[in-house]
């Protein structure tokens, strides 16, 4: 007689620890540069002629403030072309490979940035334009795969799941920190990309891209989570409905709200380690911590909105339209209102850490706005719909480092950081007015729901 074993746990589950996984390894090799490049730059010449002694972490190059914000815009110059087409690709391709073989190439990349640095600043900019380029695929593979595995009820946990690029963030400052200080930068790339090569292996054991095609899932689960979605998923492998997406408020309102809080969150990627290194003074250890305390409170807020979220669906309080704008004041008020606080009161170091930490905390309730909202639109292109909006809400992470390297030009103080702030309290705010007005969480008729009677079904359960 075959083993039986005594417990199952659910492949969903798994499928969600896997995409947590696959955002960690995504957000990892986005951010490694923005701490590593603080030991990479020599700074030893000062403004009054002295020559300051460096610890010795490694080769320094002579990179200007404006090659600094060159290389940390690189990688989202990559990952804007991809995140496009990444929705279509994934649906029609299969998000299990299209995912799982872009991390394995960029995480080789990643272990050779520091051969790229000896050669030239030049080949830095194309191994990062590279894995941008290649891990902009990432989270609309994500998204495709949580429309296929993810029950409605279960829907804020799943989206949830795609915090762990929040994790990565705050796992990589603080060990990036921690190994520069002791074994050099060059091991802060070659550790990152070893981590990746694992955690895709795994990957490719764990995933499959519906549960149909899963070969150990139970016939209990798979009917569960099939029969929980209906109709709202067609078999059928189309092209999206690209004018009638144009055409459409609801979705606008979604790539305006994606966007502002792609901005705050780009601008603490790219900025804060800087900020809290030259501004506030803190070594490197120590901004690498203090960075990523507000991703921490992101990750945990993340987890708590998206449950709350699923409770109040589930329980029929407030239509998808009214709780996903609901959940836009903490998600983008709140936060904004944090920055322009942290523009006028932000002096002392840890007060601004602090608001920093309460700003991105709340975004935290994107779980429950702009991160789920693409699934509620048309669940057959969840993938398309956030491959879009994540293209263009990619452009933060190129402009904000130019805007800092604009205002610190000249001299690099929390007087010059002002108007970074209020420019980030402004892209919050103004796109979560506009969602407020033409935002919906209702199923768009371009989902192409073939029967009256499947939508009928999906207005009755407050799809």
């Amino acid at each position: 007689m075959a083993f039986m074993p005594c417990f199952y746990v659910p492949k969903r589950v798994n499928l969600a620890i896997m995409l947590f996984m696959a955002c960690l390894l995504s957000y990892m090799m986005r951010v490694n540069l923005s701490i590593n490049i603080i030991a990479m730059v020599d700074t030893s010449s000062n403004d009054n002629g002295t020559t300051e002694v460096l610890p010795d972490y490694g080769p320094r190059y002579n990179w200007t403030q404006s090659d600094q914000a060159l290389l940390l815009g690189a990688y989202f110059y990559g990952y804007m072309i991809t995140s496009l087409p990444a929705g279509t690709l994934a649906e029609m391709l299969g998000a299990r490979n299209v995912a799982g073989y872009s991390c394995l190439v960029a995480g080789i990349l990643t272990a050779l940035t520091p051969a790229a640095a000896a050669w030239d600043k030049y080949a830095v900019f194309a191994v990062r334009f590279l894995i941008g380029f290649l891990n902009g695929v990432v989270y609309p593979c994500c998204h495709s795969l949580v429309s296929k595995w993810s029950p409605p009820d279960e829907k804020g946990k799943f989206v949830a799941s795609l915090m762990g690029g929040t994790f990565g963030t705050v796992i990589t400052w603080p060990i990036s920190g921690v190994i520069i200080e002791n074994l050099g930068w060059r091991w802060a790339f070659y550790a990152v990309g070893i981590f990746v090569l694992i955690v895709v292996a795994v990957w490719f054991y764990l995933v499959a891209d519906t549960p149909a095609q899963h070969t150990s899932i139970s016939l209990k689960e798979r009917e569960y989570i099939e029969n929980s979605l209906g109709n709202t998923l067609s078999n059928k492998k189309k092209w999206p409905p690209y004018k009638e997406l144009v055409l459409s408020l609801p979705f606008w309102s979604l790539l305006f709200l994606h966007y502002g809080s792609m901005w705050g969150l780009f601008f603490l990627i790219t900025a804060t380690p800087k900020f809290l290194s030259e501004v506030l003074g803190f070594n490197l250890s120590s901004a690498g911590f203090l960075s990523s305390l507000p991703h921490v409170a992101r990750l945990l807020c993340a987890f708590g909105f998206g449950a709350v979220a699923d409770w109040i669906r589930s329980r029929g309080w407030l239509t998808v339209t009214k709780m996903r704008k609901a959940f836009c004041l903490p998600s983008h008020i709140l936060p904004g209102v944090m920055l322009i606080i942290l523009a006028y009161f932000g002096r002392d170091p840890y007060v601004c850490v602090a608001i920093m930490t309460i700003s991105l905390g709340f975004n935290g309730a994107a779980t429950a706005s702009n991160l789920a909202n693409s699934q509620d639109l048309a669940p057959n292109y969840a993938g398309t719909l956030y491959g879009i909006i994540n293209c263009i809400g990619t452009t933060p992470g190129i402009f904000s480092p130019l805007i800092v390297a604009a205002f610190t030009k000249e001299e690099n103080t929390i007087d010059q950081w002002h108007w970074v702030f209020i420019i980030g309290a402004a892209a919050y705010i103004l796109p979560a007015l506009f969602f407020w007005v033409f935002g919906s969480g209702k199923i768009q008729k371009w989902n192409e729901v073939e029967t009256t009677e499947s939508r009928e079904d999906i207005v009755n359960t407050k799809l």
